[in-house]
């Protein structure tokens, strides 16, 4: 008969103790279990003890945790939390070198249990924390213990970091601006000041005028990965929590000092594999770069700005000048208007008599501008190329340069999810971003041309526009899937996926969903599914009932012994025993032992097996 749901059957051990088996009831008060657990061991005063597991965090079992014990747990009885916290209080005010040493890496390890916290900073340990910092000279092993445990005591969220002195904090940033300071020291340093930025503003400001950005990157060039991540952490964290004016700042500073060439080189392309959290800074890193770019996406072309009217009047110099150059002079102000507004139509705007109304639309608003007059001065033979090719086809057939601009930056903007928040999770960044300066302006200059190829392809007419576009987004979004590591990878790779090509994808894809996911094929499925599952556990039984034979790996790694296991034809005992080579199919009587089936409680496989933990770890199989 199997166990009532609210009882667990655990282990509790103690040093020098036989462990105790026992019956957890859990709607037993913890207090009369530990009575129960003491007296069995003849301990007195069983209130200065208490539970807590044997693995991973080690943590205090207590009444609202208790539910998560589960049958076969191995707890551990030890001194309870608030006679712990106790003694460590007094062991880090210790004369003794070695003594407060030792409390305080007790206390680091400890301060990660919520209970246990609770009572340290119950009893003003924290105060103590600070005490040890701002009054100490050690900036070694002691320290290092003293600051692991002040950041996993600030994990529980009990106390706040405003709470925090101005000697505490100069500290802190003194251990980071000074190189000799131990590197366990300078990382707990940078975590530290890396919570206290996002708390609050004031925090904010004299973590950004105390540690310098030229600090922080001296930090990112160090050898050692760890401070390499923690500098990283606290640049993102500085850059996140910075108004927009301070972050461009902050990144034209960062370009100033080459950044991006470096993480290309020397982080991205380290030696050492990138880790997830590395990968997470480099995409906020990525992300607040782009959005830069926001503030121009989200602004309308204003039509009485004589700078915006310029740059637009620049296109269309820069594709005509040679045509119009020479008369433009002999023309009346009349005809004048009527040539510039031919041109603009040959660019491409839909509104060719006021260009500057194609370009209200925000998103993209003066971003698509940008792009253009940047494609025109930086690839002014592409740009003339790809105008005048288009001006000189038949009308149907033109691509239009600048409404297909204006489309392709909105794309890009939506791809690259400029002017959205950054994701706290993400750990999708572009190589290539880091190892090209105007990374977008770059890009666009190779999607543009894309666009101009693949129109062709598709011999688009202007009704063709949107699928056209449709196409162009995919060629994108399938390129940079593939993360191409530098910009002329992605050109290269996008040009190869030709129209012929995305249309043999979208069949396979196509081909694939019908079969897999039509509905008739599901309703056919699910209809034979019990059936074929009733064959499956038939056949498996039949094999089980026929038997198997084993060769017996000894600790030499010899395989000359073996053994027979079968079940029994009423499928209630497995039967196994030794049995001589050449035996096939041995009668179930000659098989000695033998296993009940109802007492089996779990089935390990593959890696959960011992004998295979035991392999990986090196131990000599059993």
């Amino acid at each position: 008969m199997p166990p009532p749901k609210d009882v667990v059957k655990i282990a509790i051990q103690m040093v020098g103790a036989i462990p105790q088996l026992i019956d957890l009831h859990q709607t037993k008060p913890l207090a009369s279990v530990l009575k129960d657990v003491c007296d069995a061991w003849s301990l007195p005063n069983a209130e200065h003890y208490a539970l807590q597991y044997t693995d991973g965090r080690q943590t205090y079992i207590t009444e609202s945790n208790r539910g998560e014990i589960k049958n076969g747990s191995i707890l551990r009885l030890t001194t309870s939390p608030d006679q712990e916290a106790e003694r460590l209080y007094s062991g880090i005010q210790s004369n003794n070198s070695d003594v407060k040493t030792d409390s305080l890496k007790k206390l680091a390890s400890l301060s990660q249990d919520v209970t246990f916290a609770q009572e340290f900073i119950n009893r003003n340990g924290l105060k103590q924390i600070f005490y040890i910092v701002e009054e100490g000279n050690d900036t070694g092993e002691m320290l290092a213990h003293t600051l692991k445990a002040f950041m996993e005591l600030m994990e529980h969220d009990f106390v706040s970091w405003d709470a925090l002195s101005a000697a505490f904090i100069k500290k802190i940033v003194s251990y980071v601006n000074t190189n000799a300071v131990d590197a366990s020291v300078q990382q707990l340093s940078l975590s530290i000041l890396e919570n206290m930025v996002p708390t609050s503003r004031l925090l904010f400001e004299q973590v950004k005028k105390e540690v310098t950005l030229d600090r922080l990157l001296t930090h990112l060039q160090v050898t050692n990965a760890q401070l390499q991540l923690k500098a990283m952490a606290l640049l993102i964290a500085l850059l996140l929590a910075a108004t927009d004016a301070e972050r461009r700042d902050m990144m034209d500073y960062l370009r100033e000092k080459n950044i991006r060439q470096f993480i290309h080189k020397n982080i991205i392309h380290s030696s050492e594999p990138l880790g997830d959290e590395m990968a997470h800074y480099l995409y906020v890193l990525q992300s607040v770069s782009l959005n830069l770019c926001e503030r121009r996406m989200r602004t309308s072309m204003d039509p009485y700005s004589q700078e915006q009217r310029e740059l637009l009047q620049s296109l269309r110099q820069a594709a005509f000048e040679s045509e119009s150059e020479a008369p433009a002079g002999n023309f009346s102000t009349e005809r004048r208007r009527s040539l510039c507004a031919k041109e603009f139509r040959k660019l491409g705007f839909m509104n060719n008599s006021n260009p500057a109304e194609d370009l209200r639309r925000a998103p993209p608003g003066l971003l698509a501008l940008d792009n253009m007059v940047y494609f025109s001065r930086h690839t002014p033979n592409a740009y003339s190329r790809f105008v005048l090719e288009n001006s000189s086809r038949e009308d149907k057939h033109e691509c239009p340069f600048a409404r297909s601009s204006i489309q392709l930056t909105l794309i890009l903007c939506e791809i690259l999810h400029i002017g959205e928040p950054c994701s706290e999770t993400a750990q999708a960044f572009y190589p290539m971003f880091f190892g090209q300066d105007h990374f977008f302006e770059e890009l666009f200059c190779i999607c543009i041309q894309l666009v101009n190829k693949t129109w062709k392809e598709m011999r688009a007419t202007q009704e063709d526009f949107d699928k056209v576009l449709q196409v162009v987004r995919e060629q994108i979004t399938r390129t940079l899937s593939l993360k191409p590591t530098s910009l002329e990878l992605f050109k290269t790779r996008v040009n190869a996926l030709n129209y012929s090509e995305i249309l043999k994808l979208r069949q396979t894809e196509r081909l694939h969903q019908e079969e897999t996911l039509a509905v008739p094929v599901l309703e056919l499925r699910e209809r034979l599914k019990p059936e074929l599952l009733e064959l499956i556990r038939q056949q498996r039984l039949l094999h089980l009932c026929e038997g198997t034979l084993f060769r017996k790996i000894s600790s030499r790694r010899r395989q000359d012994k073996l053994w027979y296991c079968r079940l029994s034809p009423n499928h209630k005992v497995l039967h196994y025993g030794d049995v001589e080579e050449g035996v096939c199919s041995p009668p179930i009587e000659s098989l000695p032992e033998k296993i009940p089936v109802a007492d089996m409680k779990m089935l390990l496989v593959g890696k959960e097996c011992p004998h295979t933990k035991e392999k990986s770890s090196g131990k000599q199989n059993k």
